[in-house]
């Protein structure tokens, strides 16, 4: 028996369309979804309609699989990517329709299929569509940086939001105030999660799409670029049976990810899992997921009491604000629980003296936190156009390099869109609470003590060995940390 299928749910690439014509699509009301090696998977109406079968396997000279799929969603995919240009010839000049019939236009929903599809091609983490001042400007996040891509004209900014927010289940009449949903498409057999944000802005309403890829939340912690020793380390922490484990570092730097890929580890049928966030990013089978909303008075403190009567054995907070939420943390922590958390502090040692500033007791952070990591996120370089140079004196000199170090870097090729590099990895630095760090946290002692009481491996030491080893570059490094 055949799987039904959600066409408007599928992202479907422009040469998969291609293998079958247009004549051939309307003639026997099917749609190609995807083709994975020789297999073109396609939705029908009939999955038994063996005439229909025989003529796209002569036609695309490929194994035919069928899904099945209403007969109006599939006139309407075979609108929206073979184009009704016939039908609109012949009903000539049109009216001005309005924002949510543009929306449903053929042209509008293609372009929008069309844009997070190249978004995904390119391996953006967000769409940006900023309206300016007789321009409409489109830029993907790609490895951390903005650059502008072709996009849709000014004069469909409109129905471009409109089917945007269509898609996100938003207010399409409200452009005063901002708003946020989220929507799924299929691209082949992938999904790809997006959080859409809306802003009212001068010249036009700006959306903000991030894309959220699901095997993102499945990466395991080597994946993330851990070195052994410290990756090691933090398996320890997060298998303790109870403490504080707290993930630190600016906003995009990977800390979210980092979380589930600790949870994913420690995931099993034994532990009770909970989670609040804001939002839920990514879903994890097995686990418990509560998503802050301020409107039904769930914060991430309240959550975190509700948790405590759950029977919990682990515990994960988006994100840690206010005292309120620490101590609920530290309390959690300190009856027989383990937390996982964030903070948004520069390095390890400086986390433990923000608790401090919080105002929760230096004694009870002493006691519930086990540790603490650090983290950025530094491109790498791009392995088809790298090249090995040696660099200049004062660089060997400022990072301690070996005299007869070589550094690498990427020149710019088609694969990495020249800029040299093609992907990010993690660097890390963490912070084990000894007791002698114990110590100086009770004594309300600056981050600079802590730092050099712990011996710890910094942010920036971790990025000048990936550095040597050719993994990313000394000017990446630079960008992503600070001076001591």
């Amino acid at each position: 028996m055949s799987v039904t299928i959600e066409l408007e749910n599928y992202l479907i690439k422009p040469e998969v369309i291609q293998l079958v014509p247009e004549a051939l699509a309307r003639k026997h009301v099917v749609m190609p979804v995807f083709k994975i090696g020789e297999t073109l998977t396609v939705a029908m109406k009939d999955s038994l309609d063996v005439i229909a079968i025989d003529g796209l396997r002569l036609k695309t000279k490929c194994d035919i699989k069928t899904v099945v799929a209403s007969e109006t969603s599939i006139r309407q995919a075979i609108d929206q990517y073979y184009g009704a240009a016939s039908a609109a010839a012949a009903a000539g000049p049109k009216k001005p329709m309005k924002e949510e019939e543009a929306a449903g236009e053929p042209p509008v929903i293609r372009m929008v299929s069309q844009l997070v599809m190249e978004a995904v091609k390119d391996r953006a983490s967000d769409i940006h569509i900023e309206p300016g001042e007789g321009t409409l400007r489109t830029r993907f996040r790609v490895d951390g940086v903005l650059r502008e891509v072709s996009g849709p004209p000014l004069h469909l900014h409109a129905a471009v939001v409109s089917r945007i927010k269509v898609l996100s289940r938003l207010d399409i009449a409200e452009k005063r105030k901002p708003q946020d949903g989220r929507f799924r498409m299929k691209m082949e057999e992938t999904d790809i999660d997006l959080r859409v944000s809306t802003i009212p802005t001068q010249h036009g309403e700006k959306v903000v799409m991030r894309l959220l890829d699901s095997s993102s939340a499945r990466l395991s912690l080597a994946q993330l670029g851990m070195d052994e020793a410290t990756r090691h380390a933090v398996e320890r922490f997060i298998a303790s049976p109870h403490g504080i484990f707290l993930v630190t570092g600016p906003t995009g730097s990977g800390k979210t990810t980092t979380l589930y890929a600790a949870l994913h580890l420690i995931n099993s049928q034994a532990l009770n899992i909970l989670t609040i966030e804001d939002p839920v990013e990514y879903q994890l089978a097995g686990v418990n997921q509560v998503q802050v909303n301020p409107k039904a008075e769930i914060t991430f403190a309240s959550a975190l009491r509700a948790f405590l009567r759950q029977d919990p054995n682990v515990i994960m907070v988006g994100e840690i604000r206010d005292r309120e939420t620490v101590e609920i943390a530290v309390q959690a922590a300190l009856t027989g629980h383990l937390v996982f958390s964030t903070l948004h502090t520069n390095d390890a040692p400086s986390s433990l003296t923000r608790l401090v500033d919080m105002g929760v007791e230096p004694f009870l952070i002493a006691s519930g936190v086990i540790g603490v990591l650090a983290q950025r996120l530094v491109r790498v370089i791009c392995q088809a156009c790298k090249a090995s140079y040696a660099p200049e004196p004062a660089v060997v000199r400022e990072f301690q390099l070996p005299e007869a170090a070589m550094l690498t870097r990427g020149k710019g090729c088609a694969a990495c869109q020249q800029t040299g590099y093609k992907g990010r990895i993690g660097i890390y630095e963490l912070l084990a609470m000894t007791s002698e760090v114990k110590d100086l946290v009770v004594a309300k002692a600056a981050a600079h003590a802590i730092r050099e009481a712990a011996h710890i491996r910094t942010l920036r030491d971790d990025g000048v060995a990936k550095a040597l080893a050719g993994i990313t570059t000394i000017e990446e490094v630079v960008r992503v940390t600070q001076l001591d």
